[in-house]
């Protein structure tokens, strides 16, 4: 099969790799689509994303759906035809290729969490990992390119629980990127009262208007209506902390999506009012990520929710290299792959 491997940093190659064999709790999927994460997948290649900068060769992505060809026997959640989303291949049984997710190559391993945890070996004497937690069948009426989007929509409306978001907040979010238009979209949906978008790109924030924010500002030219009950940094940036604190209520939260550019944090509490929330959300909650499914599926039903308003570009997976060219020019919100 063919996978896409970072060779060094910032050389992409697509090459031949053995198919996974799927263990007694594993499905092989073969995929029909996936995404880029700009961000995570870009920093991989570059060799700037924490604990991988050393680890050159290895195998790109995490944003991947497909169907089911092959189930180990004592799999339970998944059956052959059922589509599959986060199916990743850890194991590339090639030596001295490493795993960055792996999710790119045209067969993944979705593993079946839910069979490991009711058999008593979901830990990691077991081989379990937590990601297995997220490796879910899709129902059948969710087609792939909008069962795609689930890896980014499930990790954006889980944190709303780690953030203690409530419906009839007031919100101010920084970064217009997919996860920020995610914050936008899914706030509307979710119920969230005001919602105020940051970001240094017009197009950026004219989308975020479509998308049913409120109001849209450049940096430094912020005029929320009144304290606000959070602020939402999209980019992991320390320096925000600081603008965002002088948003708050008293109460009121400053919460931090996704991995932070710089390691230590200074906060200037004279910003802030006396009572003030940080959360750190740096990692997803698995659970929460897992529990958000439902509520997505039933939104693209009703076509309240769709991949069609964040996919702005198309490549099939022998241009994946371009595709990250684009990545890099900051054109793109989500970039889709598409597999023959």
């Amino acid at each position: 099969m063919k996978s896409v491997i970072a060779v060094r940093p910032d050389h992409l190659e697509i090459l031949d790799t053995p198919t996974p064999k799927p263990g007694s709790y594993q499905a092989l999927v073969r995929t029909e689509c996936a995404c880029l994460c700009n961000r995570t997948d870009s920093d991989l290649l570059h060799g700037a994303f924490p604990g991988m900068e050393d680890k050159f060769p290895f195998a790109l992505g995490h944003e991947s759906v497909g169907t089911v060809v092959e189930v180990g026997e004592k799999v339970r959640n998944f059956a052959v035809r059922d589509r599959a989303v986060g199916g990743l291949n850890f194991d590339l049984q090639m030596e001295r290729v490493n795993s960055g997710w792996g999710g790119f190559g045209e067969f993944t391993i979705a593993n079946d969490h839910a069979a490991m945890v009711a058999d008593g070996v979901a830990d990691e004497a077991h081989g379990w990992v937590e990601v297995y937690e997220i490796q879910t069948k899709v129902d059948a009426d969710i087609p792939p390119q909008e069962a795609v989007l689930l890896s980014t929509w499930r990790e954006v409306l889980g944190s709303f629980r780690d953030f203690h978001l409530q419906p009839g907040d007031d919100v101010l979010i920084f970064g217009a990127g997919p996860v920020g238009l995610s914050f936008v979209k899914l706030g509307r949906l979710f119920g969230l009262r005001w919602i105020g978008i940051v970001d240094r790109h017009a197009v950026k924030r004219a989308k975020a208007l479509v998308f049913g924010a409120d109001a849209a500002f450049e940096p430094g030219r912020i005029k929320a209506p009144g304290r606000l009950d959070a602020v939402i940094d999209a980019v992991g940036h320390a320096d925000i902390l600081q603008q965002g604190l002088s948003f708050l209520r008293r109460g009121g939260s400053h919460c931090i999506y996704g991995e932070l550019t710089q390691p230590v944090l200074h906060i200037d509490k004279t910003k802030a009012d006396f009572n003030f929330n940080l959360f750190v959300h740096q990692w997803p909650t698995r659970k929460y990520e897992r529990e958000s499914q439902v509520q997505l599926c039933e939104w693209i039903r009703e076509a309240k929710l769709t991949s069609a308003d964040f996919i702005t570009h198309r490549f099939p997976l022998a241009d994946i290299r371009q595709a990250f060219d684009e990545v890099a020019r900051r054109g793109v919100i989500k970039a889709l792959i598409e597999y023959s």
